[in-house]
């Protein structure tokens, strides 16, 4: 199934352990164009200074990439356990950050958030 027209869909994996294991963003909000649309930039600026934050720590594998306009996305690989609290803080701002943009937005932006966390 593709993007839906007109919604940036943010799809977001939470491991077991509280951090964020994937983020990806697709498509463009509303009809604006392209560089003028204020959700789309939110959701790029929260989700572009997660990765770039994450990739700034040593020895953290992580990989991203902006293949084309309106795609970006993000894969933790692998991390020691000295990243957890600090992975984990960087994922709440993320979510807390995209989930503001989604209210403040409504019918622009969609978040899914899959959890791997038991409850």
């Amino acid at each position: 199934m593709g993007p839906e027209p007109d919604v940036v869909t943010v799809h977001i994996t939470v491991g077991a352990d509280g951090i964020i294991r994937s983020a990806s963003a697709v498509g463009h909000a509303g009809s604006a164009s392209a560089g003028s649309n204020i959700a789309c930039a939110a959701v790029t600026v929260l989700l572009r200074t997660a990765y770039e934050t994450m990739a700034q720590y040593e020895g953290l594998e992580i990989s991203g990439e902006a293949p084309a306009p309106g795609s970006l996305n993000f894969t933790v690989r692998r991390h020691g356990a000295g990243f957890v609290e600090r992975l984990r803080g960087a994922g709440d701002f993320l979510l807390t950050g995209l989930s503001a943009v989604e209210r403040e937005y409504p019918g622009l932006v969609r978040l899914i958030v899959d959890s791997e966390r038991r409850q």
